[in-house]
């Protein structure tokens, strides 16, 4: 059975009060009201107060034992809005809102029905692992160029790399190392022998060119004899 207690034109806001009547829905009306005490909003006395008046109500109206009455819930709504101003500068006013609320309790004495909680159930995504896709191998990117050209390059790493293996390659001698500095003397090396290459070229040109050209002489001192 519910016995119902009223307090109309309370001085709270409605929003405040329902902050209140969250926390004692479904308690017992003592431990509900020792929690009001405890409370500190200015609205746990007002609702405070309805709870008591409908516990009242219930036990002298209706003969019902105070000790099983429980809360079953706290009914708020706002009221009216009382207006008021103050008066500001240059002939001003600034408005104020004064607004009230009228609380509802519900009390009784049956024995709460205990709730099924549904929980949902979250499923997850399933993950589909996939192979990689076999793709185009990468190449080998090309050495980078030396700035005294391909020539210059291949000598000079072929010099070093020859004279490491006949290092290695002999018993007892150390490894030459190379060291800082010398790539440029290298470079010139390299240089020189190309050049020197370069001269002995033209010269075998040069050669093969005149042994041609001879036989053409020969042919006419026959014939002016």
């Amino acid at each position: 059975m519910e016995v119902v207690a009223t307090a109309k034109w309370v001085r709270t806001t409605a929003r405040k009060a329902r902050l209140v009547t969250a926390t004692v829905e479904g308690l017992p009306v003592a431990e509900a009201l020792v929690i009001l005490k405890f409370t500190p909003r200015a609205a746990a006395r007002d609702v405070a107060n309805v709870i008591k008046s409908a516990a009242a109500n219930a036990e002298h109206n209706y003969n019902l034992d105070s000790s099983t009455l429980r809360v079953a819930r706290v009914e708020v709504e706002a009221a009216a809005i009382i207006k008021r101003f103050r008066p500001k500068p240059r002939g001003m006013s600034g408005s104020i809102f004064k607004r009230t609320a009228h609380l509802r309790a519900f009390v009784t004495d049956d024995e709460p029905t205990p709730r099924n909680r549904v929980r949902s159930k979250i499923r997850m995504p399933r993950t589909v692992v996939t192979a990689p896709a076999a793709g185009p191998s990468r190449e080998t990117p090309a050495p980078r160029r030396a700035r005294g050209g391909s020539a210059a390059r291949g000598t000079s790493g072929g010099a070093a790399s020859a004279a490491a293996s006949a290092s290695a390659a002999t018993p007892g001698v150390a490894p030459t190392r190379r060291r800082r500095g010398t790539k440029a003397a290298d470079t010139a090396v390299a240089d020189a022998a190309v050049t020197d290459e370069a001269a002995e070229d033209a010269t075998e040109t040069t050669a093969s060119v005149d042994a041609t050209a001879e036989p053409a002489h020969d042919t006419g001192e026959g014939d002016k004899g």
